[in-house]
């Protein structure tokens, strides 16, 4: 068969095209691989990137300079290769984990970043390089016909963009092995459809696709690009998921679009001169512009209202391409232009490119971004696409470029204020401390009224010096601690800004430990909130390492292990919350330790909720819950949970002063009352490693309206025991038996008032409010609810007649720490001229708000 007259090359194409998609889906699936076993830092991903380009690049050098005869069936043998190491990678990976693990123990941080390199390298070496030695196959299968370079590489690249969202559907359904699985099974249909195009093709000369290897500064400047393109990929990736909250949708979507640009761009490349000259400029130019616009960006997606989670990606994702399109259309048509330009063969152009690239990754995410900073990155591989592309221009005017756009990127090479980012949360805040390296960007802003934020990257508020936000965040360490019949030992999962930490202080002599990954949190809790967190990080043990590495790699074991509240939808961050990580943590206690998880209610639907519960129970038997204002305790007891005499017998060992700051003045019984039964669950999915749920429902709920905290609370709700159920649980006596029940029913009226008012019924959940004070006045979060409603109604009130000193002090009445009370208190005593009753409010508002800049020296 003449192949003048066969469809053979539109086979190829296709065949190739589809490689493209099944090449991009691995190397992501490689990468959710590797942040199984080394956790969710960004070390795994630039690994897996670095060993993914450097094997495609060596790759391509080396099938470029084999004599192979049958390059189609060279090419069906290499894509079967692949499909079948993957299938066998997951039971390998399966088989190693314990050894992993184990050796993982005896290695400091540093060293454990390290081994992910060593695992990166020799686990996905040898099938990227399979996948990059298919390209001179397919090339010089198609030399001498009308599939030209452009259109083979433009097709590919373009399945690779579906590649990138592939896995989006399949993790959910299939889980890691079984999204493997599938797509090597494409991957095995497009080598036995080579396999057979092959069959059809006559035999093509050994020489068929090489080249003699080309000088070396033709090739050098291309490896430049490549280096620089990776990371401005990596630099992009990191700005953009700031913004858009980095999940594993945006991630895709972000890779997406870069991809469906190369390929683009060297569909449409064309053989002309000019364009040489014009690549650098537009590449490097639009490079700069997207710095220009990333805080109008910002600001756009902070104000944008969307009503699906297919909405949200659509608009902003198109928002990015239209800002990144010129340039990715730039770095596309390069790779044709040059190899009609210099003759060089595309396979070693490729191959350049791509161990360019995988030094990028490195220099990038390792090097330039601790240096710099994220900006700067990006400015800087946009100055690196101009030079290295000017060096193949022959007109030395055009060199005229550098110093022009060196002056349009000097302004935006630092980072923006996050008032300017975020001007609807963060309007009028003041930027105090930012710390950038390859794991996390830390902010902390001042609001106008004094008050300091820890941003992590960005969008994820951790902690706040708002005197609300002190008291849930010490009552992470106050629950666990006196459910524990007699603590000595308390390790955090999480630092943020310590404050949770310094929860534990009313304990004398207690060891005190915490995991934090972020070195820009490590060093703002011991300087910026070191009075919010009453100096706790002078007497604390800090380790900068991965929880899962910590608590995989210690021999220590502890009384108590606080996880901290963070934002489970983000990618890595969701198998935090998987039974192997609650297998970790319960690895790590003591013989009657236990273990307690925080949540935030508002960032789960039921749905989810319930499968973090499942993992949870399937650890933890004898697990239950606690609700502390719209925040659940998952409780881990490692035996069982201590019963209300030990509890007592745990406070008695404190002096009076120290029990009073051990339960935040609420007194035991309140704490109590905030138990919300054992963890009752039916059959559903659970949060696994080899399985994840959570990373993929959570943004979908998100968007889709699903997330409605009424929702949550009325499921646990009717979950929750009967108060004598609860009574029996706990042990508790007769004597006990009364004020046990007013805090257990307080608590569920003030969780019903919550559900009144979220539905919009205002009235209903004032009343509720009322009624859960009369039966526990004592508990802060009821007598808050009620101060608040009481301060929205002053007006009002006043109207009516009622003195307004009288109502503010009925106010205090409820509530002796409301500050909005003690500040109007302190103006008009001082406004009326009483300056010791002034100074009196003056020194119980700074005692509870130190920051606020009304009353702080």
């Amino acid at each position: 068969m003449e192949e003048a007259k066969s469809p053979w090359r539109a086979y190829l194409a296709l065949l190739y095209t589809a490689s493209g998609i099944t090449g991009v889906a691995y190397e992501i699936l490689w990468a959710r691989m590797l942040s199984l076993q080394f956790g969710a830092s960004i070390f795994g991903v630039v690994f897996t990137v670095t060993a993914f380009m450097a094997g495609l690049g060596l790759g391509s050098l080396y099938g470029v300079t084999r004599k192979v005869r049958r390059t189609v069936a060279a090419f069906a043998l290499l894509e079967i290769g692949v499909a079948l190491y993957s299938l066998v990678l997951p039971s390998l990976l399966r088989i190693g984990t314990a050894e992993i693990d184990a050796l993982s123990s005896s290695l400091s941080p540093a060293s454990w970043f390290g081994l992910q390199g060593v695992v990166s390298v020799f686990l996905l070496l040898i099938p990227a390089a399979l996948m990059g030695a298919s390209f001179p196959m397919v090339l010089g299968a198609a030399e001498n016909s009308s599939l030209k370079l452009g259109t083979i590489y433009g097709l590919n690249t373009a399945g690779a963009a579906v590649g990138a969202l592939l896995p989006l559907g399949l993790l959910p359904e299939l889980g890691w092995t079984g999204a493997v699985r599938l797509v090597a099974a494409i991957g095995l249909v497009v080598g036995a459809g080579a396999l057979v195009l092959s069959k059809g093709l006559a035999d093509r000369t050994p020489d068929a696709g090489r080249h003699p290897f080309p000088k070396t500064w033709s090739l050098l400047p291309y490896a430049g690009i490549g280096a620089s393109s990776l990371m401005l990929q990596v630099g992009w990736a990191r700005l953009y998921s700031l913004v858009m909250l980095r999940t594993e949708y945006v991630l895709a979507v972000i890779l997406a679009v870069y991809l469906v640009g190369l390929g683009l761009g060297s569909l449409l490349s064309r053989r002309r001169e000019l364009w040489l000259i014009l690549l650098p400029c537009c590449a490097s130019g639009f490079v700069i512009l997207s710095l220009w616009l990333f805080p109008h960006y910002s600001a756009w997606v902070e104000a944008a209202r969307f009503h699906s989670l297919a909405e949200a990606l659509f608009k902003e994702g198109g928002a990015i391409a239209l800002m990144t399109l010129p340039v990715t259309l730039a770095l596309g048509a390069w790779l044709p232009l040059l190899n009609a330009r210099l003759d060089a063969g595309g396979a070693w152009l490729y191959g350049v490119n791509s161990i360019g690239a995988a030094v990028g990754a490195l220099l990038g995410g390792l090097v330039f971004i601790p240096l710099f900073g994220t900006m700067a990155t990006v400015a800087i591989s946009g100055m690196g696409l101009l030079l290295f592309g000017l060096l193949w221009v022959k007109k030395r005017i055009a060199w005229i470029a550098v110093p022009i756009l060196l002056l349009c990127a000097y302004p935006v090479m630092q980072f923006p204020p996050v008032s300017r980012l975020l001007p609807k949360d963060q309007a009028g805040s003041t930027d105090l401390y930012r710390y950038e390296d390859a794991l996390s960007i830390t902010h902390v802003v001042e609001d106008a009224g004094g008050q300091r934020l820890l941003l992590t990257d960005l969008q994820r508020m951790d902690a706040s010096t708002d005197p609300t936000a002190v008291a849930v965040q010490k009552n992470q360490a106050r629950l666990p601690l006196l459910l524990h019949p007699g603590a000595h030992s308390i390790l955090f999962l999480g630092l943020g800004t310590g404050i949770s930490a310094a929860g534990s202080l009313p304990y004398p002599g207690m060891e005190r430990t915490a995991v934090e990954l972020s070195e820009g949190a490590i060093r703002a809790a011991g300087t910026l909130f070191s009075g919010s967190n009453l100096n706790v990080m002078k007497g604390m043990e800090v380790h900068r390492d991965d929880a899962r590495h910590f608590l995989i790699a210690t021999t220590r074991r502890y009384d108590v292990i606080v996880g901290d509240l963070f934002h489970p939808d983000l990618t890595g961050v969701g198998a935090l919350l998987s039974k192997q990580q609650f297998e970790h943590a319960r690895s790590c206690l003591t013989e009657n330790g236990i273990f307690v998880q925080w949540l935030a209610l508002n960032q789960f639907d039921p749905e989810s909720l319930d499968a973090v519960l499942r993992s949870f129970a399937e650890v933890y038997p004898n697990a239950a819950l606690f609700v502390d204002g719209m925040h659940l305790a998952l409780v881990g007891p490692k035996r069982r949970l201590a019963n209300l005499a030990e509890m007592e017998a745990n406070l008695a060992r404190l002096n009076e002063t120290e029990r009073i700051a051990a339960t935040g003045g609420e007194g035991l019984q309140t704490w109590m009352g905030r138990y919300w039964g054992q963890i009752r669950t039916d059959s559903g999915p659970v949060q696994d490693e080899w399985s994840p749920y959570i990373e993929f429902s959570l943004p979908r709920a998100r968007f889709d309206g699903k997330i409605d905290m009424s929702r949550v609370l009325g499921t646990l709700l009717r979950r929750r025991p009967s108060v004598r159920e609860a009574e029996k649980t706990f042990g508790v006596g007769a004597a006990d038996s009364q004020s046990f029940e007013r805090a257990y029913i307080g608590s569920e009226l003030a969780a019903r008032s919550w559900i009144a008012f979220l539905q919009g019924d205002d009235m209903t959940a004032l009343k509720l409010k009322r009624y859960a004070y009369q039966a526990n006045p004592k508990d802060r979060w009821i007598a808050s609810t009620l101060a608040d409603s009481m301060m929205e109604s002053l007006p009002q009130a006043v109207e009516q007649g009622m003195d307004r000193k009288m109502a503010l002090q009925k106010v205090l009445e409820v509530y002796p720490d409301d500050v909005d009370a003690l500040r109007e208190m302190m103006r008009l005593e001082n406004a009326a001229g009483n300056r010791e009753q002034g100074q009196f409010y003056r020194s119980r508002l700074l005692a509870i708000s130190p920051l606020d800049k009304e009353v702080r020296p």
